[in-house]
């Protein structure tokens, strides 16, 4: 574990919000709703939300580090991320997508700093390059703490992704590295012709869903942008804010349901892009997992309880049992002691689908 240094003045007054309330329905069976996809050890001993809390480790102090996740998975996480003060890990009373969660955080941070710089960052992707990662969030919050400006980081693209979203970006504007362009545009999951053209321009960057800005700029955004938002969030603040449970379980469920680059990123002025290649992922397929795998000679991504012959391209994940395949290529399998998923890799996203037939026939036990 790294002892807690800040390499740079602007992390003195940083603290970090990590989102770990989604439901990661793409990773059934494994996946349930008592282990979403940030709960998962799905690339070493440590689960993604681990992985997430230990990369800004020697940034960001324990003390200043807040979890938002939901009630279900609360006492887990509790377990997994026993440095974290209690109180700052939060079961949000009602799913409200990303807005609500990062402007409730924004007045506590500047309740308890008001040079408080926030660092939003999702508990369920993967990093390879973590040096890389943290040099790009020094380089945000130093550009940040100017007051008005909002920072995302983004990443070059590799492929016409159209499971992402991007950001069109204007000219560098500094004379280093990582580099840093303004945001003309923020477009969500384009059509595939469109991601083609977005690629081949060389103008867009993946939106990776990390954000960094001042509380204070955030909050004053809101009261512009989203003013029912604010008057709702300053009402909880007003009542003593994460202190106040019983006010949080009151309001918050009233606030709209509307993601932070919806409610805010496509609307106000001063928006930066740090551009870093950090070995990105947002992990969001089994057929992802398969790609960022070890794999055999034959290209199989499996456990060494397992026998492959004459197969290849194959996932298969086991919570135990011996899984043997023959003849047959490019499938995901995935065992748990209640259930069987077998797919091809290309048809993983259609996962979500299975877990919604599974709740409309009322199967709450497989969920």
């Amino acid at each position: 574990m790294l002892a807690f240094h800040s390499p740079d003045p602007d992390f003195s007054h940083a603290y970090a919000l990590i989102l770990a309330g989604g439901s990661g329905t793409r990773f059934w069976p494994l996946s349930r709703r008592s282990r979403p996809k940030q709960l998962l050890q799905l690339f070493g001993p440590q689960t993604l939300l681990e992985q997430t809390v230990r990369r800004i480790e020697g940034l960001i102090p324990p003390e200043r580090i807040y979890v938002f996740t939901s009630r279900s998975i609360h006492r887990r996480v509790l377990q997994l991320l026993r440095k974290v003060p209690r109180q700052q890990v939060v079961p949000e009373p009602a799913q409200r997508n990303t807005a609500p969660a990062i402007g409730l955080a924004a007045y506590e941070i500047l309740r308890r700093d008001p040079q408080g710089m926030m660092v939003i960052l999702p508990s369920d992707h993967l990093i390879r390059k973590p040096e890389s990662f943290r040099r790009a969030l020094c380089a945000a919050c130093r550009w940040a703490a100017v007051d008005g400006r909002s920072v995302t980081l983004g990443i070059r693209p590799t492929r016409p992704e159209t499971g992402y979203g991007y950001v069109r970006v204007g000219r560098q504007v500094n004379r280093r590295n990582p580099k840093i362009f303004p945001v003309a545009k923020f477009t969500e999951k384009p059509a595939a012709a469109a991601a083609r053209k977005y690629v081949a321009s060389g103008e867009y960057l993946w939106n990776a869903g990390m954000f960094v800005w001042r509380a204070s700029t955030l909050v004053r955004h809101l009261q512009d942008f989203q003013p029912a938002m604010a008057q709702g969030l300053s009402r909880i603040a007003a009542a003593g804010g994460l202190r106040n449970r019983q006010a949080l379980r009151r309001w918050f469920p009233r606030l709209e349901k509307i993601s932070i680059d919806y409610a805010l990123m496509e609307k106000i002025p001063e928006v930066f892009a740090v551009s870093v290649e950090m070995g990105w992922s947002d992990v969001g397929s089994w057929a992802m997992v398969y790609d960022l795998s070890r794999k055999d000679a034959q290209g199989n991504a499996r456990p060494v309880n397992s026998l492959a012959q004459d197969a290849s391209g194959n996932l298969i994940h086991s919570s135990g049992k011996f899984i043997a395949v023959a003849g047959v290529h490019d499938l995901v399998i995935v065992e748990t002691p209640d259930a069987l998923l077998v797919s091809t890799r290309q048809d993983g996203q259609k996962v979500g689908r299975i877990v919604a037939e599974l709740e409309r026939r009322g199967l709450d036990q497989l969920l």
